[in-house]
């Protein structure tokens, strides 16, 4: 999701693995890009896992964070902007709410397990050894 203040920008969407920063477009909107490509708007889906790093110290501790925290990005319910973030302690950010600079990686996701998996394991083990 990108805010529609943003939609004048190329755009893509993130990818695992890299890493963005808060950045503030031309247009007086902060967004997410890629370092190197300050142009290009990258998109989040809700819910996606972010690890944030490089929070300055004055905005950690007014929002009880360290400089390093794990956040979810969502879609806010009132604001001009909706990209926003929900901290661990609760606390919901506007992107317009955290300066520029701010590093931001996705946390890959945990594979899931289904109980159909644990029977193929299961039958795996039991091989009977040849002699």
């Amino acid at each position: 999701m990108c805010d529609y203040s943003l939609e004048m920008y190329g755009s893509r969407p993130a990818r695992e693995g890299e890493r963005y920063v808060t950045t503030r477009f031309s247009s007086g909107s902060m967004g997410l890009a890629s370092p190197g490509q300050p142009g290009t708007a990258v998109c989040m889906a809700c819910d996606t896992r972010l690890a944030v790093s490089d929070i300055p110290a004055e905005l950690a501790a007014r929002h009880g964070f360290t400089e390093r925290e794990e956040a979810i990005f969502v879609r806010l319910d009132s604001g001009a902007y909706r990209d926003g973030l929900r901290f661990s302690n609760g606390v919901e950010l506007s992107l317009q709410q955290i300066p520029a600079g701010v590093s931001m990686e996705l946390v890959p996701a945990e594979p899931v397990k289904l109980p159909i998996d644990e029977k193929i394991e299961g039958k795996r083990e039991r091989r009977p050894e040849l002699v």
